[in-house]
């Protein structure tokens, strides 16, 4: 799909054609819409497709018609009925006619920029617009991260008392999330260093303090996946004892309830035996004081058990 947003004096409007100063924006894009950006902007095809696959790294590519910045950002997916958080590319590329933004899936952090939320926001303004984008990536992966903490916690309550495996594989489920967003955000962090250096992108005074929030951003995401995935993996390493204790405390709960049983168990078959001469065959009341015995030695049993801490 392609999208073409311009600035004008009234905001930002979707228009049908290129025009000077635009924002193109590719989404999951043909290859008929490849070759049609290709061919009039002079972008190689293969630096359009680079962010269509998902293992392409994070890089500054600068080249005599446009600028290339690719980098990584965090999205859901959806596995076995449940969100999966990982990252997939997203190009940016500055030439000299527009900017044209490549991704793989509809993203919110486009998204924003379409639906008028973004304040001081101008197609024509490359430089500030890249900033913005590249901000936006930042905080989004803040929020994500603050969800995954979250979730994390809501996993945690239920390890408590369980004694599956199901928690367990949605924490190293999570904990997976953060090594990918670790990885993103350091890539990211490259690319933001060379983006100071690169003189082909110019670099305003007022988009200066742009510029070092975006690298704040970037930085604190990086040192909360650092933190939470510590936190996560020695999580999961405690739980794991836990619920082998908790299956533990199971196994000796029914240890101890088949002793208690096994009493007038015992007893009731010694006195059901095929012999003639069974003590107190001839009593009147000789099977109620036998069911009664069973259950006053079981009850003993059970006692001095419970006693022990066995229950």
């Amino acid at each position: 799909m392609i999208e073409v947003y311009k600035t004008y004096d009234d905001g930002l409007r979707q228009i049908n054609d290129f025009e000077e100063g635009c924002w193109i924006a590719l989404t999951n894009p043909t290859a008929t819409e490849l070759l049609q950006v290709s061919d009039r902007y002079q972008v190689d095809i293969n630096d359009l497709r680079a962010p269509l696959d998902e293992e392409e790294r994070s890089r500054i590519e600068v080249e005599d018609a446009y600028t290339l910045i690719l980098v990584d950002i965090p999205t859901l997916e959806e596995r076995n009925k449940n969100n999966r958080y990982v990252t997939i590319p997203l190009a940016i590329l500055l030439t000299k006619g527009a900017i044209i933004t490549i991704c793989l899936e509809e993203t919110p952090i486009l998204k924003s920029f379409m639906d008028g939320r973004v304040r001081d926001f101008f197609t024509f303004k490359k430089t500030r617009f890249i900033l913005q984008i590249l901000y936006k990536n930042a905080s989004a992966y803040l929020q994500y991260l603050r969800v995954i903490d979250r979730k994390s916690e809501e996993v945690e309550k239920k390890l408590h008392a369980s004694t599956k495996n199901r928690e367990l594989i949605e924490l190293l489920e999570l904990e997976k999330s953060l090594v990918y967003f670790t990885t993103s955000l350091r890539a990211n962090e490259v690319v933001l260093e060379k983006l100071l250096k690169t003189e082909n992108i110019k670099q305003y005074p007022e988009d200066t303090d742009l510029l070092e929030d975006v690298i704040i951003e970037n930085k604190q995401a990086i040192e909360m996946a650092n933190i939470y995935s510590g936190i996560l993996s020695g999580t999961m390493d405690a739980f794991a004892s836990v619920i082998s204790n908790n299956l533990n405390i199971v196994m000796k709960f029914l240890a101890t309830v088949t002793i208690v049983l096994s009493i007038p168990t015992m007893i009731s078959s010694f006195f059901g035996m095929n012999f003639v001469n069974i003590p107190g065959m001839e009593a009147k009341y000789g099977f109620y004081i036998v069911t009664a015995g069973a259950f006053v030695l079981t009850a003993l049993v059970a006692y001095i058990l419970a006693k022990k801490d066995l229950f």
